[in-house]
């Protein structure tokens, strides 16, 4: 007789182990579908980053994460470049979208960096062009 009480623990602590593993096995489903939906959600933001011409930075969070913290995603400046008109001025670059709010400074320093590489030359003070890339120049890069 002292055995039937041992036995109801045994099965009771079965009964408890089995529920515990029908809840880990719909956790982890759970856990994969979430990480699913978080991944498409990251694509569909590095997409639409991509067409605000923004790029994501390293160092964690999304965007739209550092957007709500109060950071900013770094600029692309060579999409940025693609988007201004053969000629133009430093204020046609603060006219492209998420570019409003920057300084000058940053405008200007973006534009040096751009002479400097050889994509813009300076027409006259002020006014800037863009440089034709020779098809040669352009393989090299995505060579």
């Amino acid at each position: 007789m002292p055995r039937k009480p041992n036995a109801r623990i045994g099965s009771g602590l079965a009964r408890m182990q089995k529920q515990i593993r029908q809840s880990l096995v719909s956790m982890r489903e759970e856990i994969r579908a979430k990480e699913t939906e978080l991944r498409q959600l990251k694509d569909e933001e590095s997409k639409l980053s991509g067409l605000a011409g923004l790029t994501a930075t390293g160092g964690g969070g999304t965007a739209a994460s550092r957007a709500i913290g109060g950071g900013r995603a770094r600029i692309n400046w060579g999409t940025v470049l693609e988007k201004m008109p053969k000629q133009f001025r430093a204020g046609d670059v603060h006219k492209v979208r998420g570019l409003k709010e920057k300084r000058d400074s940053e405008i200007f320093a973006a534009i040096v960096r751009w002479i400097e590489a050889g994509s813009v030359k300076r027409k006259e003070r002020g006014l800037y062009e863009r440089v034709q890339q020779s098809p040669a120049r352009n393989s090299k890069k995505t060579a």
